[in-house]
C-alpha cells in the first residue's frame, strides 16, 4: 500500500499552522490562551446560515467549518496541497491511473453506532450518484467513476473509466465526507440534513434553530483525528454554538460585548474595533480554488460580442472599487484561478482593466456608439443593460455592496447600465436557468482548482453560466485531470487561463476571497484549514480558565 507523499517538514508545518492559528501573516490567539484545556462551552458568530447540513449537498464555502465538525473524509490536505491520511490510512494508484485503492482505518464508528467500513464508503458514493441528488458532484468529481469495489471491510477500490486526478479532490472534500448509511436511508429530509444525519466527526449536531443558531456537542468516542489536527482524542470543548449574524457590525458588537467568543467575517471598516484593544486577536486566510469573478453570459447580447466583454473589463477600475468597499484589505485577482493555487498564471497580472478610454473605443467599435438622455450607451435604440442576479444565501464579504460600486463605476466611465438584483435562492436559480442574466458572480474554495474550472468552464459544467462552448477548452480541462504530473497540469492550466481570461475575455476576476477570524484571547486553537485557507472546525479550539 502506497503511503502519502508527505515530508516530515511539510507535516510539521501543517501541524503548526493548525495549532498557531496563523495565515497570511496574521497571528491567532493560541499563545495568549495558554496550554490546551478540556471542557467548556463556546459561542461563535458566523456570517452565513447553511442552506443544508448534508455534506453531500455542500455548496457554501462559509459553511465548510460546520461540515468538518460532524463529518470526515478519507483524506485531508497538508499546507502544500498534498494529501494526508484521515479515514483512510493509505492509497495506491494503478499504473494505468484507472484504479484507486484505499485502505481504511479500523475501529471508526458513526455517532449513531454504525461501523465505518468499505461498505459505508460505497453506500455514500451510491447515494451521490442517485439521479438529481448531487448533480454537481456526479458531473465533475465523479464524472469518470465506473464502479466501486468492496474488496474487504477495510479496502475499497474506485475504478475509473479513464484517469482523473479529481477523484483525490473528491475523497478529501466535504462532498466526499462520510455519512452513516443508516441515516442516509432513514433521514426524513435527506437533502436538508441536520440532527438526523450521523457522521464520524468530533462533534454531533444535536439542535438547529433556523435563522438563529446551530448547536454541537462533543463526540466522546472520537479518536481518529488526522496527523495535522493539533491533538488526538476527543475535542477539547464540550459544546459549541454557532449563531447566524448576517450583519458584520452585529457580529463585531457581539464579540466586543462578550456575547460570543469568536466571529468570522470582519470587514475592513470594523477591524479597528477588534484590534484597538488587547482582548482580541484577528487572523486572515486567503481561500484556495477560484477567484471571486464576474462571468459574462455569451449566449445572447450584449456579451456575445467579445468587444463588449473587453469593454466592460476596461470600464472597471478594479482597485478603485475594491478599495472603496474593502479599503486596503482585498487581494486583487487577475485570473479565474486564485493566486494561492499552484496553477495560477502570474503572467496575467497587469494585462487588462481600468482603461476608460479603451472601453469607450471598444464600445464605439461594437456599435454602441450613441447615448440616451441618462447617459447610457445605446444601439439601435436599445440601452446597453446587463443584469447581475445575486442569490442571498451565497452573498458574503459585502458582495452586494461591491456590486453597487461596480454599477456606479461602469456607468460613469462607459455608460453601461448594470442592474443588480439581490433575491432568494429560488428566484436566482430560475433566472439563471432561464438565461435572464448577463453577469454571473461566483467563487469556489475547492482545494484543487481543477474542480472549480470543470464546474464553471466545461461546456456541460453544472454551473457554466458563460454559455461558451469550445472543443479546445473542453480538451484542456480533460487533459489537465488525466495526468498526475503537476508541472504538466500547470502548463495546461496556463494555456486555459490565457484562453479564458486574455483571448476570449469570458471572465472578469475581481478579488481573491479571504476569511477573517476574530477571537477573544481566552480562545485557543483558532485556525484555518491548510491549503483551503478557510476557517477550520472546532476540533482544536479550547477556552482558557
Amino acid at each position: 500500500m502506497r503511503r502519502f507523499r508527505t515530508t516530515f517538514a511539510s507535516l510539521l508545518a501543517a501541524t503548526l499552522l493548525v495549532v498557531a492559528g496563523c495565515s497570511d501573516g496574521s497571528s491567532g490567539s493560541t499563545a495568549d490562551a495558554g496550554a490546551p484545556v478540556s471542557g467548556g462551552s463556546l459561542t461563535w458568530a458566523v456570517e452565513t446560515e447553511p442552506i443544508t447540513f448534508n455534506p453531500h449537498q455542500y455548496a457554501q464555502a462559509k459553511a465548510r467549518l460546520l461540515v468538518w465538525n460532524t463529518f470526515e473524509a478519507l483524506l485531508t490536505h497538508d499546507d502544500q496541497g498534498g494529501y494526508l491520511p484521515w479515514l483512510a490510512t493509505g492509497y495506491e494508484v494503478s499504473p494505468d491511473g484507472k484504479a484507486y485503492t484505499f485502505k481504511l482505518r479500523t475501529g471508526v464508528t458513526f455517532s449513531d453506532g454504525g461501523r465505518f467500513d468499505a461498505a459505508a464508503v460505497k453506500a455514500n458514493i451510491d447515494q451521490l450518484l442517485t439521479p438529481n441528488y448531487a448533480p454537481t458532484v456526479a458531473g465533475v468529481q465523479l464524472k469518470n467513476l465506473d464502479t466501486v469495489e468492496v474488496k474487504d471491510d477495510s479496502t475499497v477500490v474506485l475504478h475509473l473509466k479513464k484517469p482523473d486526478v479529481l477523484i483525490l479532490d473528491f475523497v478529501s472534500s466535504p462532498q466526499g465526507a462520510q455519512v452513516s448509511p443508516k441515516s442516509l436511508k432513514e433521514a426524513k429530509n435527506l437533502k436538508a440534513g441536520g440532527p438526523e444525519l450521523a457522521g464520524t466527526g468530533p462533534f454531533v449536531l444535536d439542535r438547529y434553530t433556523p435563522g438563529q443558531e446551530v448547536h454541537f456537542t462533543k463526540n466522546p468516542a472520537y479518536d481518529w483525528a488526522p496527523a495535522n489536527a493539533g491533538h488526538t482524542g476527543p475535542a477539547y470543548l464540550n459544546e459549541i454554538t454557532y449563531r447566524f449574524l448576517k450583519e458584520s457590525s452585529v457580529r463585531v458588537g457581539a464579540l466586543t460585548s462578550g456575547q460570543v467568543q469568536v466571529i468570522e467575517g470582519v470587514p475592513a471598516t470594523d477591524e479597528s474595533l477588534v484590534t484597538a484593544g488587547r482582548d482580541f486577536s484577528l487572523a486572515r486566510g486567503l481561500n484556495s480554488g477560484s477567484a471571486y469573478s464576474y462571468y459574462f453570459n455569451t449566449a445572447h447580447a450584449p456579451f456575445d460580442d467579445v468587444l463588449v466583454r473587453q469593454a466592460f473589463r476596461e470600464a472597471l477600475d478594479v482597485p478603485a472599487v475594491l478599495n472603496g468597499v474593502y479599503r486596503s484589505t482585498a487581494t486583487r485577482a487577475w485570473s479565474v484561478i486564485g493566486p494561492t493555487s499552484p496553477f495560477y498564471d502570474k503572467s496575467l497580472e497587469g494585462g487588462y482593466s481600468g482603461n476608460a478610454a479603451k472601453a469607450n473605443q471598444l464600445l464605439d467599435q461594437a456599435g454602441w456608439a450613441t447615448k440616451d438622455a441618462e447617459g447610457f450607451r445605446t444601439k439601435n435604440g436599445k440601452r446597453l443593460t446587463v443584469r447581475l442576479v445575486q442569490s442571498a444565501p451565497f452573498v458574503r464579504d459585502r458582495r452586494d455592496v461591491l456590486a453597487q460600486a461596480v454599477q456606479a463605476a461602469v456607468k460613469q466611465s462607459a455608460g453601461i447600465d448594470v442592474q443588480v438584483q439581490l433575491v432568494d435562492q429560488g428566484t436566482a436559480t430560475k433566472a439563471l436557468t432561464d438565461g435572464e442574466y448577463e453577469l454571473f458572480d461566483n467563487s469556489r474554495a475547492d482545494t484543487d482548482a481543477g474542480a472549480a474550472l470543470n464546474l464553471l468552464l466545461y461546456s456541460t459544467g453544472a454551473i457554466n453560466r458563460t454559455g461558451y462552448k469550445s472543443p479546445e477548452l473542453d480538451k484542456l480541462l480533460d487533459d489537465a485531470v488525466a495526468t498526475t504530473d503537476r508541472a504538466e497540469r500547470a502548463r495546461i492550466y496556463q494555456r486555459l487561463q490565457q484562453l479564458v481570461v486574455t483571448e476570449q475575455a469570458l471572465v472578469l476576476p475581481l478579488y481573491a476571497p479571504q476569511d477573517q477570524i476574530a477571537a477573544s484571547k481566552t480562545v485557543g486553537g483558532v485556525a484555518f484549514e491548510p491549503t483551503a485557507g478557510v476557517p477550520g472546525s472546532a476540533y482544536n479550539l479550547w477556552l482558557s480558565k
